[in-house]
């Protein structure tokens, strides 16, 4: 029987870290400013969370909705305000925008010392990409040893597939994009489609770190067929209760080393 990780917990543990250390502040606590574009209910659903999870760890958000209407320009322009606002630690985009914005001109816009995604082609090493820093929570959760191991990534976004394996090489591992999945000791998938990966494309004991996910019938669904897949895996994590919950503990743990730096409290 495989073991599931548990992103809840280890999420916790992040924020728990988080919330403490805001609370013995003496000054000013980190804002995160979240511009919304449109009104996609998964993306509405994410920044409810996101919000409700700052006031718990006593991160300030503020959250700038535009409509999907909108002119680029006018979203350039909330962009730039922010970027001038002393106040605004971290900025937010969430994706995805409307088909109608460049995605890339939007984030190349935000101040990379401001950029808590990790997507700007510039931020700084002290900030990894949520979910980038969630995978890796994942493996020192589980004491994965990489040494003379495989991996294969699965995805639908060639920058995501060759940031996993920027992640994953220097770890030592072997790391394959989109080939063989049944040969790779650890699979980290990221598709968007529904319980594709059945236990026929995952080798046996392998590690499956589920990224993917999607909503059908009112159910969220990762990539894997969980019921199919976990009894041949050593590890493995669920959708939901994976990696989501820990994207957001860790987009928090980036706002909160960018308000270290801005207030020299390193």
């Amino acid at each position: 029987m495989s073991k599931i990780i548990d992103g809840k917990l280890i999420a916790e543990k992040v924020k728990d870290e988080i919330a403490q250390a805001i609370y013995k502040l003496n000054g000013p606590r980190p804002n995160l400013a979240i511009i919304l574009v449109g009104g996609r209910e998964d993306s509405e659903l994410y920044v409810s969370l996101k919000e409700k999870e700052g006031k718990k760890i006593g991160i300030d958000t503020h959250l700038y909705k535009l409509d999907s209407s909108v002119p680029e320009k006018e979203l350039l322009e909330v962009i730039d305000f922010l970027n001038s606002d002393p106040l605004v630690d971290g900025i937010l985009v969430q994706l995805p925008l409307p088909k109608e914005f460049d995605t890339d001109r939007i984030i190349a816009a935000i101040d990379p010392k401001k950029d808590v995604d990790g997507f700007h082609p510039d931020h700084p090493d002290y900030v990894l990409s949520p979910v980038l820093a969630a995978v890796r929570a994942c493996l020192k959760d589980i004491r994965f040893d990489p040494i003379g191991k495989s991996a294969c990534v699965l995805y639908n976004s060639e920058v995501f597939g060759q940031s996993v394996k920027d992640l994953l090489e220097p770890l030592g591992l072997q790391v394959s994009l989109k080939h063989h999945p049944e040969k790779a000791d650890l699979l980290v998938t990221a598709l968007g489609e529904p319980e594709k990966i059945k236990a026929a494309m995952v080798k046996d004991d392998a590690v499956v770190i589920d990224i993917g996910i999607a909503k059908v019938d009112g159910k969220v669904l990762g990539d894997v067929d969980f019921e199919d897949v976990k009894s041949k895996v050593s590890f493995i994590t669920p959708v939901p209760g994976g990696i989501g919950p820990m994207t957001i503990a860790f987009l928090f743990k980036n706002v909160w080393e960018i308000y270290r730096r801005r207030h020299n409290l390193i």
